[in-house]
């Protein structure tokens, strides 16, 4: 029998609950089932990418310094006009089993040189095209950690405020405030973030700050950080509120639907739990009504939306790439866009299996994480 001393502490509750070998294997079951459903991700989107218009050799037609010429030999190196199973393979298991037409004279035979991409399956993500021949594991390393930043305080900042307002709109239930909650979690579970953050750009940038002028308020600069990320600083990090200083308009953009969902699941999920008998107990027992709403009630009425993480953070990448984008925020999401726009299918095929890869991993751990918080769900 295993010890606690060298589990974790997810492995020794199910130890202690008699579950862990029901643990083991769902976690084991959900990371096979994991697999198809890459390689599925994968031949869907590698699909999407050729029947959509344009390729990386189209995408260089428009760039006066290549000749004709060069862009017919660059078509052949790459292998746009090869069947979509021939390039599907070339990118999954590599092309040094076949020859490559090498010399460019359209014709492959025993003078052509053996490919030398190895695929996915033995570590090569082959070589971007926007971004002159650069690894994009690598590239996505660089700006993982902008990304990232940006996400977990979106994470932090919609969570806290959209259970706060949820928990608030259930206790003055059918009151002012219930109501404004309401259609403001209507209108930011509707509203676009790209329209939403234009809408930011233009009203912190140019709108305000002429209006704050014509009152002698300020020189009608704009008053936020309209896009980009605090540049690093010499010896180290840039101070902590000079950081959040740029992150501010896009966490709140990014947050605005964030908040307006998950106050509304909580506002339900809270008016289902007040009725319930243990909070009548609860306030027998001569609580108050503070103690009561956020030591008994939250506490149980937030348990079910451990399975919502795994969907949330689905669209904070998703996401990503658009608020990125609106912001010239410096992250993977701005960097899949500007492959999309390139037609780099190194670097978008990349993106996606790293993001698919995650996403399929927060569906688990979510699942787990449901398993700890209500002692009820048993893994079978």
């Amino acid at each position: 029998m295993l010890s606690e001393t060298f589990c974790s502490p997810a492995a020794a509750y199910f130890i202690e609950a008699g579950d862990a070998t029901g643990m083991n294997k769902y976690i084991i079951r959900r990371l096979l089932q994991a697999i198809p459903t890459l390689f599925g991700i994968t031949i869907i989107v590698y699909a999407i990418m050729l029947l959509a218009p344009g390729n990386p050799v189209t995408i260089l037609a428009f760039d006066p310094t290549i000749r004709q010429d060069e862009r017919e030999r660059l078509a052949r190196s790459l292998g746009v006009n090869d069947p979509f199973y021939l390039q599907y393979l070339r990118w999954l298991i590599g092309d040094d089993w076949m020859r490559v037409d090498s010399n460019y004279d359209g014709r492959i035979d025993e003078r052509d040189s053996w490919g030398d991409n190895y695929g996915i399956l033995r570590g090569d993500f082959g070589a971007s095209f926007k971004f002159r021949g650069s690894n994009p594991l690598h590239l996505i390393g660089e700006r993982l950690g902008a990304t990232i930043e940006l996400n977990l305080a979106v994470l932090l900042f919609g969570l806290t405020n959209g259970i706060l307002i949820g928990v608030l709109a259930a206790v003055y239930r059918g009151r002012a405030f219930d109501r404004f909650t309401r259609v403001f979690a209507v209108i930011g579970d509707s509203v676009p973030a790209f329209w939403l953050g234009l809408l930011a750009i233009v009203t912190f940038g140019i709108i305000l700050p002429r209006f704050l002028q014509d009152y002698g308020i300020g020189q009608g600069r704009p008053l936020l950080p309209m896009g980009g990320r605090c540049p690093p600083i010499r010896g180290g990090c840039p101070p902590i509120f000079e950081r959040l200083h740029f992150m501010l308009l896009p966490t709140l953009v990014s947050s605005f639907g964030l908040i307006a969902v998950w106050s509304r699941l909580v506002r339900a999920s809270m008016l289902e739990t007040i009725s319930s008998d243990f909070i009548q107990t609860a306030r027998s027992k001569g609580l108050t009504n503070r103690q009561v709403w956020f030591r008994h009630a939250l506490r149980n009425a937030i348990i079910p939306f451990a399975v919502f993480l795994a969907p949330t953070f689905l669209g904070l990448i998703g996401g990503s790439v658009i608020i990125e984008r609106v912001f010239t925020w410096p992250g993977v999401g701005l960097l899949t866009f500007d492959a999309l726009v390139s037609r780099d299918h190194p670097m978008i095929m990349a993106s996606v299996l790293i993001g698919s890869f995650l996403g399929l991993m927060s569906w688990i751990l979510s699942d787990i994480l449901l398993a700890l918080l209500d002692p009820r769900v048993r893994f079978s």
